[in-house]
């Protein structure tokens, strides 16, 4: 029997200065990267993806991850079986949308823009905001830990592996307290708790940018990442994407939901390979790989055509 191939889009924090570097091997891709480097609104962001202390800056870091994730698909071209699902995490959330075929990618990488640009308007006149990736911590201690220090669970990664996000001044006590409690702690970089109610003013403005946006017919479906459910429409996507900015993030159903829809093959479009990682640890019978671990194009298609035969 032929495989089943879902495509996995990464969300913040592998960016690199290379990241475009495969996908440019490319003809078509480095067309679309041309466009998105030519664009006025991207210019600047992705120029400081490349080279600049603000890589991992929200406003830098959505669109360029984006733009690489959408180059990366356009350079693999046609596949030996279309996928059967893509899933996206946080901001990949997005980019699987244009790894769908409904959005254009170019228009897709401008949304990410936007949507960098409408989640930091919430830090205008408020506290500084942080995230903590958290595992480990004894069965029920979770959710009064967060409370104490002022969090929200933002994405759900494992049965005890979540991000939370809150205020910035309560982010190292978090980590400690969550350490002496017996479990792993690591403050992330990054200055925006995205998927918690910390965000909710950006939920609206993002809805009217969507629904201003030109969609087409799914190629194939998106899973949410709110509800873990396979996307068939604008609709659909119109409604769940916006809400994911300010609710969390149920990644672990996501990857559950890929073993549902027959999944034996993943494959991670990077930078990173977080996603395929944590894919092949949880379900240990897909064969999961990202691009990162190769050194080609040819290489990819061939790993893929040998998967999905």
């Amino acid at each position: 029997m032929a495989g089943r191939l879902v495509i996995l889009c990464p969300g913040q924090g592998a960016q690199h200065p290379a990241m475009f570097d495969m996908a440019r091997s490319d003809p078509a891709a480095s067309r679309l990267l041309d466009a998105c480097f030519g664009d006025a609104m991207l210019a600047g962001p992705l120029a400081a993806a490349l080279d600049g202390p603000e890589r991992f800056a929200n406003r830098v870091a959505q669109p360029s991850i984006v733009a690489a994730t959408l180059a990366m698909w356009t350079a693999l071209g046609e596949l030996p079986s279309p996928p059967a699902l893509v899933a996206g995490y946080s901001i990949g959330e997005l980019s699987a949308y244009g790894v769908a075929g409904a959005l254009d990618p170019l228009d897709a990488v401008k949304l990410a823009a936007e949507r960098a640009r409408v989640m930091d308007a919430c830090l205008v006149d408020g506290p500084r905001q942080g995230m903590v990736a958290l595992s480990g911590l004894p069965p029920g201690t979770v959710d009064a830990l967060l409370q104490r220090f002022g969090f929200y669970p933002a994405i759900l990664n494992g049965d005890d592996a979540l991000v939370a996000g809150g205020p910035a001044a309560e982010a190292e006590g978090l980590a400690a307290a969550a350490a002496a409690a017996g479990g792993k702690a690591t403050v992330l970089p990054v200055a925006v708790a995205s998927h918690t109610p910390l965000l909710r003013s950006a939920v609206a403005p993002f809805a009217a940018l969507l629904a201003g946006q030109r969609w087409s017919a799914f190629d194939f479906p998106v899973l949410s990442g709110i509800s873990a459910e396979p996307v068939f429409d604008a609709a659909h996507a119109m409604a769940d994407l916006p809400r994911q900015i300010a609710e969390p993030i149920r990644w672990k159903d996501c990857m559950d939901a890929c073993l549902e829809a027959g999944a034996t093959v993943a494959l991670e479009l990077g930078p990173g390979a977080a996603l395929s990682r944590m894919l092949q640890a949880r379900h240990p019978g897909i064969a999961c790989r990202s691009v990162a671990e190769f050194r080609s194009l040819d290489g990819i298609r061939s790993w893929l055509g040998k998967q999905l035969e």
